[in-house]
């Protein structure tokens, strides 16, 4: 399996700091667990491996936590902007090593109760936030950037920041979280009024999280940071194929731009 992102169309150079396709969700959809043995899959003539190699101080996840489950759907057309993020042109995710001891020691914790977790997103490269600026800017959604859901700047391009929930161990089950991932609404904060069960939950994941010295974000019950001495912001992408210099595309702003296809890579060189 390779993801196949969009070609970025004519471009233009790219102001990181100044904010993609498909209409606003109030919430993404139930995620669909991968376990990281699956992620990838063995590179095969017919399915190329496009997987850039970490930079260092970061380790790739499915490597670092053997067995954990993976949904990194930024990388797909299963999230809030309906299109895959810029960066994101391989199936995997990295972290700082850091942060990646630190999520071991909390799969240790939940696995106590039969637990463990489903991460959605760890580092983020800056090309792919400054896309989520542009989606918000294309769907006159830029409240969002004032509400702090959605960032020009995320301690994901620093690599210490990772999206998840909790699954069962035993069958990789989400467990009720009373919302969904990435819902840009008041049931996402961390004291919203969910059902106990879901509220249960949420206390669980908090629990575990901050007990490995990650720091909870309120508006966001699934996002945490570890604190830790800063690293640059990069924008180093997933995909060996993908340029390590990004330029973003002419109007990927503007509401009536869409992604172009792509064609097919072959591989990395």
């Amino acid at each position: 399996m390779a993801w196949l992102p969009p070609t970025w169309g004519p471009a233009r150079v790219l102001v990181l700091s100044v904010g993609l396709a498909g209409p606003a969700r109030a919430s993404a959809p139930s995620p669909a667990p991968v376990p990281s043995s699956a992620v990838p899959p063995a590179a095969s003539p017919a399915v190329p491996d496009l997987r850039r190699s970490p930079p260092p101080g970061f380790v790739r996840l499915s490597e670092a936590l053997p067995g954990v489950v993976l949904a990194p759907r930024y990388g797909t057309a299963d999230n809030f902007t309906g299109a895959p993020l810029p960066g994101y042109g391989a199936p995997q995710l990295w972290a700082r090593s850091e942060a990646a001891a630190a999520l071991a020691q909390v799969r240790e914790l939940l696995a106590q109760d039969g637990l463990d977790i489903i991460i959605y997103d760890a580092y983020r490269p800056r090309r792919a936030s400054a896309a989520m600026v542009a989606w918000t800017r294309r769907t006159g959604q830029t409240a969002l950037l004032d509400q702090g859901y959605i960032a020009a700047r995320s301690g994901h391009n620093h690599g210490h920041t990772v999206d998840l929930s909790l699954v069962r161990r035993d069958t990789g089950a989400p467990v009720d979280m009373g919302g969904a991932w990435d819902a840009f609404a008041p049931v996402s904060h961390a004291d919203a009024d969910v059902d106990p069960v879901a509220r249960g939950h949420r206390a669980t994941l908090r629990q575990a999280m901050r007990a490995a010295g990650f720091q909870p974000y309120s508006k966001e019950w699934w996002h945490f940071r570890l604190p830790m001495a800063p690293g640059p912001a990069l924008d180093l992408p997933y995909g060996c194929h993908e340029p390590a210099t990004f330029v973003a595309p002419e109007g990927w702003a503007e509401p009536d731009w869409t992604p172009p296809a792509a064609p097919a890579p072959t591989g990395c060189r």
